[in-house]
């Protein structure tokens, strides 16, 4: 392979303690030797003219490679907006307060604004930035309009929710079943409606958390608009409560099984119980809430 350098490079000078000097630029330089002599020359020039008194134009220049100098190519028309000529066929842009103001209340959300609505609705900064890392990766549409991304879906979901357990099932149940796909949030096929229903169903107690991670990976798999309450009904994942028989059955059913601990509970070893619940849980898939397995067992185990 063959490479080639282009370069340029600008030059000013000064007296020490005064300020920065006028700059000159010199175009197409093409070889580091070039690049040193054409510095030095144009080092050379600027001392001279500042010593006889004169003033550096700011201009554009260009180097002779056979002679070593710079010499002028154009100047600067105006030297802080670094603009080479005029164009008469751009006129001046007008814009008035009323047009700005119109352009400013229909911008979205900027980045700086979401993160310090977040972090007044109680989320860590941790959760912020994970929310705001996936909210850089959405959706930017033909016409610039941008994609549903992570904060939005948030906030739609947190609206008559608690912030901190709608967050918790976003960045660690959802957002973590997603990763675990290879997909992104773009493809998250779950509805804040849907996501909304399962969460709900787990603080009203409908289904237990365990059972609320089945059911979302479950729709996950199962791509559907089916609301989370019905595949909660088909799979049997509704919660047992301590009125439920079949929780009284199962919790017979580990007594029988483990006879030894039952007896040791019944001596007043309440450390050993949680070994009977364990069993429990695990024979009713995650259906069974801890506690109220707990409350069963102590009352089918302990005198009243």
């Amino acid at each position: 392979m063959q490479g080639s350098l282009r370069c340029d490079v600008n030059v000013s000078v000064n007296r020490p303690g005064d300020a920065p000097g006028t700059r000159c630029e010199i175009k197409n330089l093409n070889s580091v030797r070039f690049m040193r002599i054409a510095i030095t020359s144009e080092v050379q020039r600027h001392i001279s003219l500042i010593e006889s008194g004169q003033t550096i134009p700011q201009e554009t220049r260009g180097f002779n490679e056979d002679t070593g100098v710079t010499h002028r190519l154009r100047g600067k028309e105006d030297a802080p907006d670094y603009r080479y000529m005029p164009d008469p066929n751009l006129p001046p842009l007008l814009l008035d307060s009323a047009y700005i103001d119109g352009i400013r209340s229909t911008m979205p959300e900027l980045p700086d604004e979401t993160r310090a609505r977040l972090l007044t609705q109680g989320l860590t900064q941790r959760d912020v930035d994970v929310l705001m890392t996936v909210d850089s990766g959405r959706e930017v549409r033909f016409d610039g309009e941008l994609g549903q991304g992570a904060t939005a879906y948030f906030t739609a979901l947190s609206n008559g929710r608690d912030p901190k357990i709608v967050v918790n099932w976003m960045t660690h149940e959802l957002l973590g079943q997603l990763a675990t796909r290879r997909e992104t949030f773009k493809e998250n096929p779950i509805s804040v409606e849907q996501m909304g229903n399962l969460i709900d169903m787990v603080q009203s107690g409908a289904i237990t958390g365990t059972s609320g991670k089945t059911l979302l990976r479950y729709m996950l798999d199962h791509k559907s608009d089916e609301m989370p309450e019905e595949i909660a009904q088909k799979l049997s994942l509704t919660a047992l409560s301590e009125e439920d028989h079949m929780l009284e059955k199962l919790c017979g059913e580990a007594v029988a099984e483990l006879p030894e601990e039952a007896e040791v509970v019944r001596r007043g070893n309440l450390k050993v119980l949680n070994k009977i619940v364990g069993r429990v849980m695990k024979s009713s898939r995650g259906r069974a809430d801890a506690q109220a397995v707990r409350t069963t067992l102590q009352n089918m185990l302990l005198p009243k």
